[in-house]
């Protein structure tokens, strides 16, 4: 018979606590084995009780959750730590992640996502509410994107990226055609081939392009 996960649920709040206790057993895999409403007693039980999972909130008198969570990690490494929060701050939910919580669900969306979300950080995965994805992709978008444009770039050829860098710098078909000893319909065949392999529609994306990647200077 397999065990029900045992769970502990961290929040000054009461009603909340009986309300997330109603919801959790509802289910009968799992169980409520401690409540705490501080830090400090969060890691006092979870030390005695060491649950499989822990329902933590970061906004607690004393010690808050996000200063909690490194002692939680090192009393139940097995442990998974969601949190369930009111605080959509990018910041929190950088820190709790980077701090070893399995999870982020705001407490407006607990009703809708809590169910889900503890069985996904059970399964060994994380869980983040969907609006702050956002947040994560932000963070490491950036850099692929970068890696990403120096790949585009460099599947151009060199006449390709001649023009196209002429284009950026404001130069007409014909000026470029002139400059080039090429065709306009030829300079204009090299333009749309290259900035089709950007992924670029108008002179104005291939300008920030341009920029960004340093392939001219802004003065």
């Amino acid at each position: 018979m397999t065990h029900p996960v045992r769970i502990l649920l961290a929040d000054d709040h009461a009603v909340l606590r009986a309300g997330l206790r109603l919801l959790l057993t509802s289910r009968n895999e799992y169980e409520i084995v401690g409540e705490a409403s501080s830090g400090v007693e969060t890691i006092s039980l979870a030390g005695e009780l060491q649950p499989d999972l822990i329902l933590l909130d970061l906004s607690m008198p004393g010690l808050d959750g996000l200063d909690a969570l490194p002692a939680l990690r090192k009393l139940c490494p097995s442990a998974r730590i969601l949190i369930l929060t009111m605080h959509d701050d990018p910041q929190y939910l950088r820190q709790a992640l980077k701090h070893g919580a399995s999870g982020y669900v705001l407490k407006k969306a607990a009703d809708s996502e809590l169910l889900s979300a503890v069985q996904v950080v059970l399964r060994g995965e994380v869980y983040v509410h969907p609006s702050m994805t956002r947040i994560l992709l932000e963070d490491i978008l950036p850099n692929a994107q970068a890696v990403n444009n120096e790949h585009a770039w460099a599947s151009l050829s060199e006449r390709e990226r001649e023009v196209l860098r002429m284009v950026a710098l404001g130069h007409t078909s014909g000026e470029i055609a002139s400059q080039l000893n090429l065709s306009a319909k030829t300079v204009e065949t090299y333009r749309a081939r290259g900035m089709e392999k950007l992924g670029l529609r108008t002179r104005a994306a291939l300008v920030k392009f341009a920029l960004q990647e340093g392939l001219i200077n802004r003065d």
